[in-house]
């Protein structure tokens, strides 16, 4: 693979992310879904390290992740400095560091799932891509966490 290959690699998965995180901040999580492989994963941690939940294949992914959102609830995700490591013509791995913002309405109900009215978080996302059929997918997501400030 020649530099030029490896820079539209590159830019094909900086796109693919930022379409992740503009399909959460719109709620459109069938579409968030569908940018993991079937059987792709997504593991969110804690800052302790710990995990959060833990979600496999699409179908899941867009149901727990749809939770957390709904009428009234406002999402708000940023990515910033990514680490993006080309392995092959079909096998990427990548960090993004992130910040994230949940406004839910007043009314919202609290719940061991959601204990929280607002969130506003900072860590990063670790991502591993495949290539199949002509396109990139997510087959791994982690997003770990730094810091997580909540409001009732």
């Amino acid at each position: 693979m020649d530099a030029i290959e490896r820079l539209s690699v590159v830019e094909e998965l900086r796109r693919l992310m930022a379409r992740y995180v503009r399909y959460a901040d719109h709620q459109r999580w069938q579409d968030l879904a569908n940018l993991f492989t079937p059987d792709g994963t997504f593991t969110p941690y804690k800052p302790d390290g710990s995990v959060w939940l833990h979600m496999e294949g699409r179908e899941g992914i867009a149901a727990t992740v749809g939770a957390s959102g709904g009428p009234g609830v406002t999402l708000v995700h940023h990515l910033f400095s990514d680490e993006i490591d080309v392995d092959s013509a079909t096998g990427a791995r990548g960090v993004w560091a992130m910040e994230d913002i949940v406004t839910r309405p007043e009314d919202a109900p609290v719940s061991d799932d959601i204990p929280f009215r607002g969130m506003h978080g900072f860590g990063h996302y670790h991502a591993r891509f495949v290539k199949t059929d002509g396109s990139w997918y997510i087959a791994e997501l982690e997003q770990t966490r730094i810091r997580l400030d909540f409001t009732a």
